[in-house]
This record gives C-alpha cells, sequence and structure tokens, in this order.
C-alpha cells in the first residue's frame, strides 16, 4: 500500500466530550503510524494547548490555530499571521460591543478583559484556565487567530464589517478570527507540499465547523458521528460517534486499518 497522510482534528474527534482519548483512538493511531503512515493533528488549538496529547500520541507534526501556524517533525514551516493595524480596529470595533477579545500566538493567548462569563465559560469547555489579562499583547505580538466573545446572532455583525476576515464559530460564546485567506486546509497544504503527497493520498478526520474546508479538500474527508450535519455533508465519509470508536471504525472504512 502506498503510504498515506491522516490529519486528525482535536475537540470532538481525538478528544471526546469529557476531553479524553478513547483506548481504540490511541491503538488506532499507534496502528497507523506502525504502518509507515504519516500522522498529523489539525486544529484550531495552539500549540501549547495540547502539548501533553502530542506527547501521549508521539506526534510532532501538525496545523495549528486553524492553518495559521505549521510544523513538521517539530521545525515551523508556516506562519501566517493577522495584521496589526486590522486588529487593533476590530478590537475597538469590539469594545464597543462590549465583547472581550483574545489574542494567540504560537506560545500562549492573552484576553483585554480581566474577567467575563462568556470567556470562562467558552475556554473552559476545553479544560483550561482563564487566560491573563493584557490588552495590548497584540501590539507586541504576532497573532495567528483572534477570539471575540460573542452570541450567534452577533456573528454577522463582524462578518460583514470585517470581510476581509475569516469568523469561524466554535462554541455558541466564541468564534474564532483568522486572516481572510486562513484555513485548515490551507495550513494542510502546506504540510503536503513538504512531505510530497498528493490529495488522494490524504485522509483527514474532523467534526466542528472549522473543518469544512479541510475536509473537502483532502482526497478523503471523514466526518465524526458527532458532526454538525453541516460538517457531514462535505464530508466523504461519516464515521462513528468520537465515544463509539468513531476514529477506529472510520479508519477501518476507508481501508488504512
Amino acid at each position: 500500500m502506498t503510504l498515506k497522510t491522516i490529519f486528525f482534528d482535536i475537540d470532538g474527534t481525538i478528544y471526546d466530550e469529557e476531553k479524553r482519548i478513547p483506548a481504540s483512538t490511541k491503538e488506532a493511531i499507534a496502528e497507523l503510524k506502525r504502518r509507515g503512515h504519516n500522522v498529523a493533528i489539525a486544529t484550531g488549538r495552539a500549540a501549547y494547548m495540547f502539548e501533553d496529547l502530542r506527547k501521549e500520541l508521539d506526534i510532532q507534526s501538525y496545523v495549528s490555530l486553524n492553518g495559521q501556524y505549521v510544523v513538521y517533525e517539530g521545525e515551523v514551516i508556516y506562519r501566517n499571521p493577522l495584521d496589526t493595524p486590522s486588529l487593533q480596529e476590530l478590537t475597538l470595533f469590539a469594545q464597543k460591543n462590549d465583547h472581550p477579545v483574545g489574542y494567540i500566538d504560537a506560545a500562549g493567548m492573552k484576553v483585554n478583559v480581566a474577567e467575563h462569563e462568556y470567556i470562562k465559560t467558552s475556554i473552559g469547555s476545553l479544560k483550561l484556565a482563564f487566560p491573563t489579562h493584557d490588552a495590548e499583547y497584540f501590539l507586541q505580538h504576532e497573532i495567528y487567530q483572534a477570539l471575540i466573545f460573542c452570541r450567534q446572532k452577533e456573528q454577522d455583525l463582524y462578518a460583514e464589517t470585517y470581510p476581509h476576515l475569516n469568523f469561524i464559530r466554535w462554541h455558541p460564546l466564541c468564534m474564532d478570527v483568522l486572516p481572510g485567506n486562513g484555513s485548515k486546509a490551507g495550513g494542510i497544504q502546506h504540510l503536503m507540499t513538504i512531505l510530497g503527497v498528493q490529495k488522494e493520498d490524504v485522509y483527514a478526520f474532523g467534526d466542528g465547523l472549522n473543518d469544512l474546508e479541510m475536509l473537502g479538500f483532502v482526497g478523503h474527508g471523514i466526518a465524526m458521528g458527532n458532526a454538525e450535519e453541516e460538517v457531514k455533508a462535505a464530508a466523504s465519509y461519516v464515521t462513528k460517534h468520537v465515544s463509539e470508536n468513531g476514529i477506529y471504525e472510520g479508519l477501518r472504512m476507508v481501508g488504512l486499518l
């Protein structure tokens, strides 16, 4: 068999609802590696948010921050930061609407308010602590992804005002902000170039709205059984729920196990 490249989202794909890795997922990924396939992560998280997972699964290549920061075997191969003036304008607009803003670089995340229930609830759903407060962090650091803490009904206001940015909802109280050309698919393309692989030999598993472009871009997009209906529609295959051996069953479905 030609060696394949398989990308895995984290939340709702590798991690179940309790942010645990099912035993069948660990075994499946280990078997892929034993067979010589390339295994990588493709996530909206920053690298520091899944360091333990990378160590546990022994994965050294990843597309992080929804494609804006890509690493191959521990070496950074692509960076795509947000434009600072645009980010400053967006921050002022969000402040007028009483919406907190988060700033994420390769090393950490800061927020422009000391406390807020929307931040506590959404970031807490990832089992992460409340970020440090630093309202000017984005002025001194390369920011690869911002966060706007607002409700779903308020998202269109931002998309209409800033059409050059990409807004992706991941929680009822929070959305990611990316450069207009930013996506997991774009990050995957850079890693594919390094690996010298073609789309027909690339697979991806995901469940969220930020996985839509990725699942449609690769040769074989596999949506988790717990994925949103829009995500399932974009995929070539739909496997079982993450807690029902979804990754293992999906890999069997496409003939990789």
